[in-house]
């Protein structure tokens, strides 16, 4: 598990299309101005079509208390998409999960400027892989998740009518995993 010092990590930038400028900084400057940047979005689903959501600590700088993605974090500089994908379940869930059962389903642009400064400019390199374990034997880093829930599979389907689980103006982008899971799942 990471520690708090860990927080502020070194990232990569790239540049308005997604390619990497061989530049690098601290994720809080690349918050503070804006630099685009590549982070990994991880769904963890079940063969009985749940999926893996994650309630983001309340003490987030963005979104606190959120139910979101079931792993979603920052790819340290010169790291891997798929090795950056695999810390981040550790670290966030304690789930330890072969590189080889994370099916890369796309990368997605995303900006947004969040009400208390952060310029969130982002290249998320989405993932989904079914969750083999029981949710129980899943251990949660505190400073990150405040806790882990399975819901049904339906639900990143229906985020115009739920409050404070996903984030409704992102459903296409859900409906989009959802359709890419029940590929798998058939």
């Amino acid at each position: 598990m990471r520690d708090s010092f860990f927080m502020d990590e070194i990232i990569d930038i790239l540049d308005e299309f997604g390619n990497y400028t061989g530049k690098t900084c601290l994720k809080s400057i690349a918050h503070k101005y804006g630099y685009f940047h590549p982070t990994i979005h991880v769904w963890l689903y079940t063969s009985d079509y749940k999926i893996l959501l994650q309630k983001r600590a309340l003490t987030k700088k963005v979104f606190p208390g959120l139910w979101d993605i079931s792993v979603a974090g920052h790819i340290a500089a010169g790291e891997n998409t798929i090795i950056g994908a695999v810390r981040e379940i550790q670290e966030e869930i304690d789930y330890t999960i072969n590189p080889d059962d994370l099916y890369k389903i796309g990368v997605r642009k995303h900006q947004i400027n969040h009400n208390n400064g952060i310029i969130d400019n982002e290249y998320h390199h989405i993932f989904i892989a079914e969750l083999k374990t029981p949710i129980e034997d899943l251990i949660i880093q505190k400073e990150e998740v405040d806790e882990i829930k399975l819901f049904d599979l339906q639900t990143i389907i229906t985020t115009k009518n739920l409050k404070n689980i996903l984030l409704p103006q992102y459903h296409d982008y859900y409906s989009f995993v959802y359709d890419k899971i029940v590929e798998k799942l058939k």
